[in-house]
């Protein structure tokens, strides 16, 4: 009897004991679990050749750091993703996921096990100083900019004059800031010239401070008209940069445009933030050409501020107060959107646009719950949406001028305004910039994915 007691006993235990074996988690390595979510989500950025502060491409940096990729992650800091990716989905999102957050978690716990680092995957490898490969034409500034510590914003125009042998046509544009710290925005625009109206395009100056300088004297100080006094075409809004912001490219032959062989970029205004400490500048635009030019072309709807739509009430936000603020517009015939882009300053809190058609279903476009004034993108929907004739696209924003609003540009709070379009970061605005292009039926099934 006390036999048959002893057996039960002991298959029991060895029964629990495989039971907790089994229940038991192994632990993830850098081979087989870190390494491919670090190199698909974060390496992008986080290269010799990125804009991030640091590299996370061999296992010996991304352990250096996992204490803080650990706490970045799961507290969704890392990657920088601030729409809302319950609500609609874009190209290229930066989201972990639950269980990729856990991998990440568990790893730094276990100790960072590298696993067999010979079979790891190997890092993706960004020769270039793009986020898009290899440029075909890359344009420089003339000299570095030297920038003061002495908490100002700083506006310039600048001409970044080229020479082709011929005109080509471009499918992407890309502007890289130099320096990621002070660079908050950038407007270009292209000068065409055609042949003969131009004998020397780098004539001229190329860098002007828009406080030194009358609106009407900036186009002869940068010599850009043509040799008889006549302007050439000015392409807007070619290249355009805020902080986060990725390159646009769509699939070849749905987008670009001529460049013809010789030209200027002309930056409008590049905004540098206030610094508290001297730095520079050396910025570049990189120019990718295409194999043909598209059968449609693409064109910009903007709302709100220097928009065609009126903001409701005016956005003024008077010190203390949280206010809301809408701008409507309706859409007269049916159109595709590819790609959007909400823009707003340092008491921007949250961020929402949607359409609302005639059958009142209403159509997501974007949802931030928290903006962040660092991390501004152009959102690309991985296939095109339809917005029928009839619709209003509506888009609501919400602005913190109080105290617990930590990039509050003053303290105590003052009133903040539009300020006939100010792009200073401590003036507000409140943007909504749409690409589409005219519908035509199967739109809604073209990917846009690059």
């Amino acid at each position: 009897m006390y036999s048959s007691v002893k057996y039960v006993v002991l298959v029991l235990l060895l029964v629990q004991i495989l039971l907790l074996a089994c229940n038991r988690k192994v632990a993830p390595t850098f081979e087989k679990d870190v390494a491919s979510i670090i190199y698909a989500k974060c390496t992008k950025c986080h290269n010799p050749n990125g804009v991030a502060p640091f590299s996370l491409t061999s296992f010996d940096n991304i352990k250096k750091r996992a204490k803080t990729i650990a706490f970045v992650t799961k507290n969704r800091i890392m990657p920088p993703w601030p729409a809302d990716y319950t609500y609609t989905h874009f190209v290229g999102e930066q989201v972990l996921s639950d269980e990729e957050i856990q991998i990440l978690q568990d790893w730094v716990q276990a100790g960072c096990l590298p696993g067999d680092l010979t079979n790891a995957p190997n890092a993706p490898v960004y020769q270039f100083k793009s986020f898009l490969g290899k440029p075909d034409l890359v344009l420089t500034y003339s000299d570095t900019m030297y920038l003061k510590g002495d908490h100002l914003d700083r506006f310039y125009l600048m001409k970044f004059p080229y020479q082709m042998s011929q005109d080509t046509i471009v499918k992407a544009i890309e502007f890289v800031p130099g320096n990621t710290s002070v660079v908050h925005h950038v407007n270009g625009h292209i000068i065409q010239y055609d042949d003969g109206m131009k004998k020397d395009i780098f004539s001229g100056k190329r860098v002007i401070s828009s406080d030194s300088i009358e609106a009407d004297k900036v186009y002869s100080e940068l010599d850009v008209a043509n040799d008889d006094g006549s302007y050439p075409v000015l392409t807007q809004s070619a290249v355009n940069y805020l902080p986060g912001v990725m390159p646009t490219v769509y699939p070849e032959g749905l987008s670009g445009f001529k460049l013809k062989k010789q030209g200027a970029f002309l930056f409008k205004d590049i905004h540098y933030g206030p610094t508290s400490r001297d730095t520079f500048d050396y910025s570049r635009i990189n120019i990718f050409f295409a194999k043909k030019m598209p059968a449609r072309l693409t064109r910009e709807l903007q709302m709100g501020t220097l928009g065609i739509t009126d903001i409701e009430p005016p956005l003024v936000i008077p010190p203390n107060q949280i206010k809301r603020f809408i701008t409507k517009a309706k859409i007269n015939k049916d159109i595709s959107i590819l790609t959007i882009n909400p823009h707003m300053h340092k008491l921007g809190k949250s961020f929402w646009a949607y359409a609302l058609p005639p059958s009142g279903d209403t159509i997501p476009l974007i949802k931030i719950k928290q903006w962040d004034f660092n991390w501004q993108f152009f959102y690309t929907f991985k296939k095109m949406v339809r917005i029928p004739a009839g619709s209003t696209i509506i888009v609501e924003g919400i602005f913190d001028n109080t105290i617990h609003n930590k990039n509050n540009p003053f303290h105590p709070p003052r009133e903040i305004a539009e300020r006939a379009g100010s792009m200073r970061a401590s003036d507000e605005m409140f943007q909504f910039i749409i690409t589409l292009m005219d519908y035509q039926p199967g739109d809604e099934n073209i990917s846009l994915e690059p």
